[in-house]
């Protein structure tokens, strides 16, 4: 039992110092980006900082739409098809200087497959920001 003692009292500093350099973000009432349904592949609802995701499942029979929209500041999207480098959209800017989200939606269009990442670069740790990745039977 002292072995344990002495052990978990070892950590406890090493917990607090990781808990306490994780910044708290405060979650806001409001989605930026509503549920996509059942023809979402990725729904952030709302991030704030700048962040990204990876994800893969794309179907070649369907069209793909990518959106994204933000609240207080601005994102810059980086968005990168696996499979089809020569589809991916030009990193593109949002600007969402109010409360209310603005929302931008590019088609990708058929025939794409595989997965995709995207990287959102926000203005301010604080600038909120939201994506989907849909496919529309």
């Amino acid at each position: 039992m002292k072995k344990r003692t002495t052990a978990l009292a070892a950590l406890a500093p090493v917990l607090a110092l990781t808990l306490a350099a994780t910044p708290a973000q405060a979650a806001p009432t409001n989605e930026i980006i509503g549920y996509p349904g059942p023809d979402g592949l990725i729904w952030i609802a709302d991030q704030a900082g700048s962040s990204g995701f990876v994800s893969g499942g794309l179907s070649p029979r369907l069209d793909t739409f990518i959106t994204f929209g933000c609240a207080g500041g601005s994102i810059e999207v980086a968005f990168r098809l696996q499979e089809h480098p020569d589809r991916d959209p030009a990193p593109f800017t949002v600007d969402c200087p109010g409360t209310d989200p603005t929302v931008v939606t590019l088609p990708l269009g058929t025939d794409l497959h595989g997965g995709f990442t995207a990287w959102v670069t926000a203005s301010t740790p604080t600038t909120h920001w939201g994506a989907t990745v849909t496919q529309p039977e």
